[in-house]
C-alpha cells in the first residue's frame, strides 16, 4: 500500500498511477483531518465489484463456500474448456 500527500500526487501523478496499475497497488492520498482518497486499478475495482455479487446473498455465500470445501477435500475435478 502507498501514501502520499495530494500535493506529492500533483507532482507525479503519473508515477503513482503506474505503479497502481502495474504492481496493483493501493494509493492513499490523505487530505488532512482525518479524509483521503483511495486509488486502485480497474482491475482490482472490477474484482472487489464481482466479490460483492458473489457474496450477496446467503445462497451464494453458501455455494461459495461448498466449493471451497470440496477443492479443499480433493473432490474436485477438471474440464477441459473450448474456445
Amino acid at each position: 500500500m502507498l501514501t502520499t500527500t495530494i500535493s506529492n500526487f500533483r507532482k507525479d501523478i503519473k508515477k503513482y498511477f503506474n505503479q497502481v496499475n502495474d504492481n496493483h497497488e493501493t494509493l492513499i492520498i490523505n487530505r488532512g483531518n482525518d479524509s483521503g482518497v483511495v486509488v486502485i486499478s480497474l482491475e482490482e475495482y472490477n474484482s472487489l465489484c464481482a466479490t460483492q455479487y458473489e457474496m450477496s446473498t446467503k445462497a451464494n455465500e453458501r455455494r461459495l463456500d461448498s466449493a471451497i470445501e470440496k477443492l479443499k477435500g480433493g473432490s474436485s475435478f477438471t474440464k477441459e474448456l473450448f474456445e
